[in-house]
């Protein structure tokens, strides 16, 4: 890997496959749910149409618009019976990242759970901003969370960095104005995330540190 460094104030960061390895968890609920709606799709479905915009995932299966409500309360339900760990290398990671920038969550995860998870790992204050999917009026790659983000955190793109799994991830970064890096993460977006070239590519969140340092 090129060895490379990127000077930021503020790091922005992805939960879901980039912080917390919930995948599995993740796909397990969307089982449930395709069950529940006599939707005939297994994983090989799931993998091929996965988006953190889980109404992509809907239109992809042809859902009517209308049964979304009742998706989503499916979803939820059958995840709220599974525990996904961490990634490895997620809270030395943070511990490293907090004395040196502004960190901020921004993910496509609802409120709830997501802050229900934070919680749950201890990790709610290392991040000065947290913002999840009914926060903003777009979802990714719209860059609405990431300005909602910047407006909270009071920065400027340019002195930021957003990392992420999903190629919409790094869309979104570069539509907001900032640097992108990408993570190769649990979710089956690996080959998309290369396709969309960002502008550092890492294989874990705990290489992050080490290609950051601190505007002075």
């Amino acid at each position: 890997m090129k060895q490379a460094y990127f000077y930021a104030r503020t790091v922005l960061l992805d939960w879901d496959g980039t912080l917390l390895d919930s995948y599995a968890a993740d796909a397990a609920a969307y089982l449930a749910m395709f069950r529940a709606l006599r939707i005939e799709w297994g994983i090989e479905e799931l993998k091929r149409h996965y988006s953190p915009d889980w109404y992509q995932v809907y239109r992809a299966a042809r859902l009517p618009r209308l049964r979304w409500p009742e998706a989503d309360r499916l979803w939820r339900r059958a995840y709220g019976a599974e525990r996904p760990p961490l990634l490895p290398g997620t809270r030395t990671a943070l511990r490293m990242l907090e004395r040196r920038f502004s960190l901020g969550l921004v993910t496509s995860g609802s409120r709830g759970r997501v802050r229900r998870q934070l919680r749950e790992f201890g990790l709610a204050d290392y991040f000065s901003a947290c913002g999840c999917s009914e926060d903003a009026s777009r979802k990714k790659p719209h860059p609405a969370p990431l300005q909602l983000a910047l407006q909270r955190l009071r920065a400027t793109p340019e002195e930021c960095v957003y990392v992420g799994d999903a190629p919409e991830d790094i869309e979104m970064a570069r539509r907001a104005g900032m640097r992108a890096i990408g993570v190769l993460g649990p979710f089956p977006t690996a080959a998309r995330v290369r396709r969309a070239r960002p502008d550092l590519l890492l294989r874990s969140i705990r290489e992050l540190p080490r290609y950051l340092r601190a505007l002075t």
